[in-house]
Parts: structure tokens; C-alpha cells; sequence
């Protein structure tokens, strides 16, 4: 098995990271630092589309799909089958969950193996409890047995539920138990499984999860709607929630994700639940505001929709290569939230609220930035993009970015919702026509329930942004000022401190 270090040691002198990883020994690695999920994954699931009622056909003809649609290029690479899959009983012998025999009459390292011929890896699906949601066989204190019964079929990704776990969870320390167990028998199969958590944001696991997953739900299940109050969703602050429920908007999701990013990095990331994209109950601008917001918030992006039977409208939105570079960006930096404002609705006959705008932004690659403005209001708005408020952490940095004139490129425009083109659209056709920009972005029309999302790159570099040299040279010049800085002030108080020394 290949060792892998935990991502720190990189800052330790070569020897002490050698023997770190000595002492350590050949079969230690962490889940989140186990070489998967450097990016957030991509992939399809069962559940959304199929619930139970999956089959071996199924599966492959979505696999299939997923191929020759061109997904996998993509990087859509994760065939996930969820609950369902288990046969009645564990095997008196070995222990092991069978496959249901009649949905899967082949067994599933069949399916396996058909997967992996398409090119693309395969998920399987189990709960940190006695038995799954779907009251199936659960993994709870079988999970040595069942780690490497999914690695011996050659399965690449494990989602791990919360079920039925015999109420071992209420704390961070009961939670992680529970989850790590899993984790560390996963390890030990020696095969790389992406290990995605799903214990709905229950006991904080933007915490603990970290240090021994890729991924972690941090809300209840989504569904197709985008701002629905539901009180099997009931709360309202994620860091509060005791009960986390289900049936959870697209809009509430994206509130309970506004403070948890600064918790994700490479190799551990929140995930906001599978993507409703193609589903019924989502117009077109709410289906962008969705797949925008998992792409900047470095969500998974899960298919759950029947790629068998895609529309072009859902082809132009989950390819779209402009928005999945945000998901891509190697600065693994998720989207921070600059202000939500509250509006009120013009029409005195509208029964309901106002809503809010929000203002996103995300760091990227070459010292490019991507802002989106949402609206969750059921009326169109005008706003400007204040560089003030878009590089308010740079200012404070000595960083003199909202000086500087960008360009800036609204990355849904050019692309054609009605007859799918899988050609990005260039650059030079997606620049908004007033660009460069200097001091802010000014009457940005976002529709009802909609977003504009752009990418803001130095004017002149043609969307790039800078060079690598270009950014170390600012870089360095900004220490340099700041240094500079120092001294000056440094100097300017010299007086005054020799004066006090003298009583004076």
C-alpha cells in the first residue's frame, strides 16, 4: 500500500517528514489525505431519480449514458449505486452483505467490472447504523467485513449514511467514532475509496470529518425546490441544528453552507447533496443558480438526474466547462459570501417576502477571481459589484486589487440552452461589453430567482489573469510595501519614544 503523509509534513524540514513517515509505519494513511478527491469529486447516484427501485440494468445503462453523452471527459467519473442494492441477510459463513439476487443477478462485482470497462469507477452505498433509510443491512460494527468486501469487488467510492446508528451520536465524539471506524477499515483494504460521509451535518462534521473523510453531507436531504419552507427541514442556523430533517430547498442549503466553507480544503470538502439539476421543479435560472452555487461552494457535483433521458437545456448546464473549472480551480478555495441584502417586493398583492441578494466570491487560479450576484427574490434586481466590497480581504492584505481595472466575463452567456453545443463559448464573446472595469460593476441585472456569474480577470490578459511569474514579482513587491510600511512607521514614532525616554 502506498503511504501517504499527512499534508502538513510538507512544511517540515525532509528529514523529519522521513521520519515522521517511518514512524508511522507502511499501513498508516488519513482518509482525506488518502490521494482522491483533490478536487471535489463528480459522478452520478441512484437515489434522486430511482430510489429503490434500481436494477443491474439500471445502473449500466447510466453508465453507459454518462459515456456517451461525454460526461466522463468531464470528469463526471463516479457511477454511485445507492440504497437498495442488499440482499435480506448477511452471509452465515463470511458475513458478508450479499447482493439482492434478484435486482442484481450477477452480483455486483459484475456490475464492477462493466463499470470499470466504460472507463469510470464505481460507488457503493452503506449507514453508520444497524440498518440503512431504506431499512436495509447496515455497516454498524461490520466495518472491517464490509470495507474489504466493496474493495475485494474493486468499488473506488464508499457513501456512508447515518441511519439507525443505535443513537450513538449527540456529540462531535460520538459522531466521529462512529464515521472513523469506517475510515480506518477503509484504509486498511490498501485500495484507494473515496469515502463521502453522509451524516446530514449531525454533531458539527465540518469538526471532526476533516481528518477522516473526503466529503461530508453538512445538511438534511435536498430536493427539487428552490426556496420551499418545509418543516421536515426545520432549522434555520446549521451551526444550531438539532434536527436536521429533510426535503431541504436549494436556498436554505445555500444558507446553512454561507459559513462553512472556510472549513473545506483539498481532499475534505462539504458536500451540499446531490445536484436536482434535470429534475423536475426547478425553472432554468434557478437550475444555474444551483449548479453555480455547488461549483463556487467546491461541493461534489452528483448527478441525480436520468442521464438516459437528458434534455439539451440539462446537457448545456451540467458541461458547462467555464462553470466546472470553478470546481477545478487548484486553489481548492471554496466561495465566501460579501454581503446578503433584503429587498422588498413592488407588488402589494405579492403574498410572499422580499428575499435577499447575495454577493459571492472566490479566489482562482492566476489572481482571477469568480463573483457571483444571486437573487433569491421573486423579482428581478439591478446591483453594483463594489471592487470595495470584492477585495475587501486583499485590501487588508496591502493588496491594492480593487485599484486595478479587470475585465470581466459572465460565464452562462453564449451558451445555448435550446440546441446543446458542448463548445465553451471563447472568452472574447463571454466579455461583458463595458469591461475593463474600474471601482465596480455597475447596473448587473440578476432575474428572479437567478444569478450573474462572472470571472474577473486583470484587464488585458484575455480572461487568464497573470502569469505565474507576474504574481510571485506582485507578490513579493506587496511584502516589500509592507515592510516598508512598517519602518516608516516605525521611524515616524522614533521621536516621540525618545522624548518619553527622556521624561519630556
Amino acid at each position: 500500500m502506498v503511504r501517504l503523509l499527512h499534508p502538513f509534513t510538507s512544511l517540515l524540514p525532509l528529514a523529519s517528514a522521513l521520519a515522521l513517515a517511518l514512524a508511522l509505519g507502511p499501513t498508516t494513511a488519513w482518509a482525506y489525505n488518502n490521494g482522491l478527491a483533490r478536487t471535489p469529486q463528480r459522478g452520478w447516484n441512484t437515489w434522486n431519480s430511482y430510489g429503490c427501485s434500481i436494477s443491474e440494468d439500471v445502473i449500466l445503462d447510466a453508465a453507459q449514458a454518462i459515456v456517451d453523452e461525454g460526461l466522463d471527459r468531464l470528469g463526471y467519473e463516479y457511477v454511485i449505486i445507492d440504497d437498495c442494492w442488499q440482499g435480506a441477510r448477511r452471509d452465515n459463513d463470511t458475513g458478508i452483505i450479499p447482493a439482492d439476487a434478484v435486482r442484481f443477478p450477477n452480483g455486483l462485482r459484475h456490475v464492477v467490472e462493466r463499470i470499470h470497462a466504460l472507463g469510470l469507477k464505481a460507488g457503493i452505498y452503506s449507514s453508520a447504523g444497524t440498518m440503512t433509510c431504506g431499512r436495509r443491512i447496515g455497516s454498524l460494527d461490520h466495518e472491517t467485513t464490509d470495507a474489504n468486501a466493496w474493495a475485494a469487488d474493486g468499488f473506488d467510492y464508499l457513501k456512508y449514511d447515518n441511519c439507525f446508528n443505535q443513537g450513538r451520536s449527540g456529540t462531535p465524539d460520538l459522531s466521529h467514532a462512529r464515521y472513523d471506524a469506517m475510515s480506518k477499515a477503509l484504509n486498511q483494504t490498501g485500495r484507494p475509496i473515496l469515502y463521502s460521509m453522509c451524516n446530514w451535518g449531525e454533531d458539527a462534521p465540518w469538526l471532526f470529518a476533516t481528518e477522516i473523510a473526503n466529503s461530508w453531507r453538512m445538511s438534511g436531504d435536498i430536493y427539487p425546490s428552490f426556496d420551499r419552507d418545509d418543516d421536515r427541514c426545520p432549522c434555520t442556523d446549521i451551526t444550531q441544528c438539532k434536527l436536521h430533517g429533510y426535503h431541504c430547498s436549494i436556498a436554505k442549503i445555500l444558507e446553512f453552507a454561507a459559513p462553512l466553507g472556510q472549513k473545506a480544503y483539498p481532499g475534505a470538502w462539504n458536500d451540499l447533496d446531490m445536484l436536482e439539476v434535470g429534475n423536475t421543479g426547478l425553472s432554468l435560472d434557478e437550475s444555474l443558480v444551483h449548479f453555480s452555487m455547488w461549483a463556487m461552494l467546491k461541493s461534489p457535483l452528483i448527478l441525480g438526474n436520468d442521464v438516459t433521458a437528458m434534455t439539451n437545456q440539462t446537457r448545456a448546464i451540467i458541461a458547462n466547462t467555464h462553470v466546472l473549472a470553478l470546481s477545478d480551480d487548484p486553489t481548492g478555495s471554496p466561495a465566501i459570501r460579501l454581503w446578503k441584502k433584503p429587498v422588498s417586493s413592488s407588488s402589494s398583492s405579492s403574498s410572499s417576502s422580499g428575499g435577499n441578494v447575495q454577493l459571492w466570491k472566490m479566489p482562482l487560479d492566476n489572481g482571477t477571481y469568480a463573483v457571483a450576484a444571486v437573487n433569491l427574490s421573486p423579482e428581478a434586481h439591478t446591483l453594483s459589484i463594489d471592487f470595495d466590497d470584492v477585495f475587501y480581504d486583499e485590501h487588508l492584505e496591502n493588496d491594492d486589487a480593487a485599484q486595478r481595472s479587470w475585465d470581466a466575463f459572465d460565464l452562462w452567456s453564449g451558451v445555448d440552452f435550446h440546441t446543446f453545443d458542448p463548445t465553451p463559448a471563447p472568452y472574447d464573446r463571454i466579455r461583458l461589453d463595458a469591461s475593463p472595469f474600474s471601482r465596480s460593476i455597475p447596473n448587473i441585472t440578476v432575474p428572479r430567482h437567478g444569478i450573474r456569474l462572472l470571472k474577473l480577470a486583470q484587464a488585458g490578459t484575455r480572461g487568464m489573469g497573470m502569469s505565474k511569474d507576474e504574481m510571485q514579482r506582485r507578490d513579493l513587491e506587496r511584502k516589500a510595501n509592507v515592510r516598508m510600511g512598517r519602518a516608516r512607521e516605525w521611524m515616524a514614532g522614533r521621536q516621540e519614544r525618545r522624548l518619553d525616554a527622556r521624561g519630556l
